[in-house]
């Protein structure tokens, strides 16, 4: 210990926050909660899928980890099922894939600290985003410090990443004692779980909104737009809860 640590004034208790490896840690013990334990159900039923359709336990865990999106794994375990060629398998979960964009922009800001965080650490952070993190993180991260929001996203979304991919790994070795009926089950949980969970995020009308003008467009686009059906229904749901909202705003102004 140098004289010059020795004769540092001791700082105020309420001034120094906690390091990045306590806030990753608070997020990693964060992650052990009811929508985690839905997710892992969810990949413990894809895992049968991935069984099913002759995919390896290599390549099932490059896609959980790599991939992690559960509606794009499944986009790419189809197409290759299907024989679709590599370019056209990796267009299909771009486009599985783009509705992460927006909430990967709505997350950035709020865990960013301006004049400090480095561009590798938020593309370490976006690599988590997806619908149970980041409803998780809308939902909690502005109560806490903005130095402490990056790590405890980070630590939360690399315990449930890797929670699931452990559990990934064992269903799909054990798969075989699962009924076919349970795996479906287990699979049809995170739809229903999603769906839950933003209704309860949601603090606008426009997006409860979008959400029910979506369950009503949905079986109709599946029915007469079958493969451009979850694209239309977004975008139609979306713009009918835009504009009804916006009509009733004014009607009400």
């Amino acid at each position: 210990m140098t004289a010059h640590s020795r004769s540092a004034p001791p700082v105020a208790p309420e001034d120094p926050l906690p390091p990045a490896r306590v806030w990753m840690l608070r997020g990693a013990r964060a992650a052990i909660s009811i929508p985690a334990l839905i997710l892992t159900a969810a990949f413990v039923g894809y895992a049968g899928l991935a069984r099913e359709t002759g995919l390896t336990l290599a390549e099932t865990l490059a896609m959980t980890g790599l991939v992690w999106a559960l509606p794009s794994v499944v986009v790419l375990t189809g197409a290759l099922s299907s024989g679709m060629g590599l370019l056209p398998a990796g267009i299909a979960v771009a486009l599985a894939s783009v509705r992460l964009m927006p909430m990967t922009m709505a997350l950035m800001p709020l865990i960013k600290v301006p004049g400090k965080t480095r561009s590798w650490q938020l593309l370490i952070a976006s690599h988590f985003v997806a619908v149970t993190a980041w409803v998780f993180a809308m939902k909690n991260l502005p109560d806490m410090p903005r130095e402490g929001r990056l790590p405890f996203f980070v630590g939360f979304g690399s315990a449930v990443s890797g929670f699931v991919f452990c559990m990934t790994a064992v269903a799909y070795l054990l798969v075989e004692r699962l009924p076919d009926v349970v795996a479906g089950a287990l699979f049809l949980l995170t739809p229903v779980y999603f769906l839950c969970s933003l209704w309860g995020a949601a603090r606008l009308n426009a997006d409860k909104a979008a959400m029910v003008a979506g369950l009503a467009l949905g079986p109709v686009f599946f029915l007469y737009l079958p493969g451009l059906d979850l694209l239309w229904t977004g975008l139609a749901g979306g713009t009918i809860a835009y504009l009804g909202t916006r009509l009733m705003r004014r009607g009400l102004s």
